[in-house]
């Protein structure tokens, strides 16, 4: 295998009048989008980005978005995506540590971009649109001229997503071009039939996040389907969308099926031309799964996987569906549950198990996978490179830090997470990163954030604030303080002041007691 992109190549010369993209109700055959991809790669070169370099996409899901990335790839070169809520205080990291050369992003947000340019490498910016100061539009920078497949290796990076660890600090995460085709034809090959030349996938899974650029995205252009991509989540608009464009695969998060399933007017819609649905980006609440079911009569399933294994390791399917478990590995990729010493955990007869009856200490262990698309390492980061993983049995064990156990089916049911981190509507949060913003309030004294309970999202994000002495600044003001610094998921929707925070005698806040108090 060459570059990734090329499997697009071949796809837009045996179906070139077929449906690329459709968005606002323009259709974009295989044969036109191939070749703006080429005159984005074009441009890329004459700006002087060259195989190897990085390219910052910080844009919402927009046809230019898809037409950048394919386009960076087409060049050689690593794409670092960008959540387009971020602000310049979080994109500055991403830029600097990437060393990305080009950004492409929305009129609105070149300000961010200018902002942090001269901490970081950046020297062209383009705007997709619109004119803005010190960009070039995307029409502009689309060169005349077309540029050939560059080609890379299998293990050459494609693509430079950022995670974070219990630090808050992103890490850059290496995927390679075969992580990403591997994963690609993997999740494809797990609807009936694999993708079909009048799939449309609905591209309401942003973009930046792995999870909507492998298995919506990638997969789908691989095989000859359609992308319709979905700018921001309406779960009124969505529903409209299934039904009068012939919408055929959907995958989200369990938020938006929750939204579908609460609209006051769900037993209207018709999403009768789905033939495929999948949840992932945390757990999928059974009643969400058997509310959706019962009301369009389409199988929901649920998948598993990190951003650091691009990304699904475990999925149920058709014929092979376990509700309350994130399925079996996909053929290809090992799993097991491992303890502190790395040995095995045994298998329960047969999951899921009651959690209330059951000593989970028992029969649960730390989920490690293992396959072909288990990302190359974490840039420039050896030790954390060092603990994310495992040498055993002649295999390399990546440690997804999530907590669970499995039956002697092969299914596998994840209880809890290692770390601290928050998942809220399929977004981690790191609360680390929240609480050193907090730190920064002149009116905040001390401060931690947990995660807590909420119907829609299933978490979302809790403060318990210690103000100074005489503050002036209400919960309502440090909520709105966190929204004008950070993206709009990360701040917390609650903010409790409080006396003190509880801490155990080496100075560690005992957040196990605060959330527990958040739930009285």
């Amino acid at each position: 295998m060459t570059n990734l992109v090329a499997d697009i190549a071949d796809t837009a010369a045996e179906m070139p009048e077929n449906v690329a993209l459709s968005f606002a109700g323009q259709d974009v055959p295989y044969a036109a989008f191939w070749a703006r991809v080429g005159q984005f790669a074009r441009g890329l070169a004459d700006a002087g980005v060259e195989p190897g370099d990085r390219v910052g996409i910080y844009l919402p899901n927009l046809p230019q978005y898809v037409t950048a990335f394919h386009g960076v790839l087409r060049a050689g070169g690593i794409v670092v995506p960008m959540n387009p809520q971020y602000k310049s205080r979080e994109i500055s990291h991403l830029l600097a540590d990437s060393e990305a050369s080009v950004v492409v992003t929305l009129s609105d947000l070149v300000p961010f971009v200018q902002e942090v340019r001269d901490e970081t490498a950046v020297e062209t910016v383009v705007s997709v649109n619109g004119e803005a100061d010190g960009a070039v539009t995307f029409e502009e920078f689309l060169a005349d001229e077309v540029l050939d497949v560059v080609d890379r290796a299998d293990d050459d990076v494609a693509v430079q997503p950022y995670t974070s660890g219990t630090t808050g600090t992103p890490k850059g995460v290496l995927l390679t071009h075969e992580n990403l085709a591997w994963d690609a034809r993997a999740t494809a090959d797990l609807m009936p039939g694999g993708v079909k030349e009048d799939d449309m996938f609905l591209g309401v899974l942003p973009l930046f996040h792995i999870y909507g650029m492998t298995v919506t995205m990638i997969a789908t252009l691989f095989e000859g389907g359609g992308y319709r991509p979905v700018p921001e989540w309406d779960a009124q608009q969505a529903a409209d969308i299934i039904e009068s464009e012939g919408i055929t695969v959907m995958h989200g998060v369990p938020a938006m099926f929750n939204d579908l399933v609460n609209q006051p007017n769900a037993d209207e819609f018709d999403l009768s031309s789905l033939r495929f649905a999948n949840s992932g980006g945390s757990s999928l609440p059974i009643e969400v799964m058997e509310r959706f079911e019962d009301l369009f009569d389409v199988e929901l399933f649920e998948g598993y996987g990190l951003t650091e294994t691009a990304p699904v390791t475990h999925a149920n399917q058709p014929g092979e569906r376990r509700p309350g478990s994130i399925g079996r590995p996909l053929d290809g990729v090992e799993a097991k549950i491992v303890d502190g010493n790395f040995d095995e955990v045994a298998p329960v007869p047969e999951g899921p198990v009651d959690e209330e009856e059951t000593d989970l200490d028992e029969i649960t262990g730390e989920l490690v996978v293992s396959g072909p698309n288990v990302m190359k390492g974490y840039y420039n980061l050896p030790e954390a490179n060092e603990g994310a993983f495992t040498e055993a049995a002649g295999k390399r064990w990546f440690h997804t830090g999530d907590i669970g156990y499995h039956d002697e089916d092969g299914y596998f049911f994840v209880v809890d997470r290692e770390k601290h981190m928050i998942v809220t509507g399929g977004y981690n949060v790191y609360p680390r990163e929240v609480e050193e913003l907090l730190f920064e309030h002149e009116d905040v004294a001390d401060a931690a954030v947990v995660g807590i309970e909420d119907e829609r999202r299933g978490e979302t994000v809790k403060a318990f604030v210690v103000p100074t002495p005489g503050a002036e600044a209400t919960p309502e003001d440090v909520k709105q303080y966190c929204l004008d610094n950070l993206a709009e998921y990360k701040h917390p929707r609650e903010v409790e002041f409080v006396d003190e925070l509880p801490r155990t005698t080496t100075g560690k806040v005992q957040k196990f007691e605060l959330r527990e108090d958040a739930a009285e």
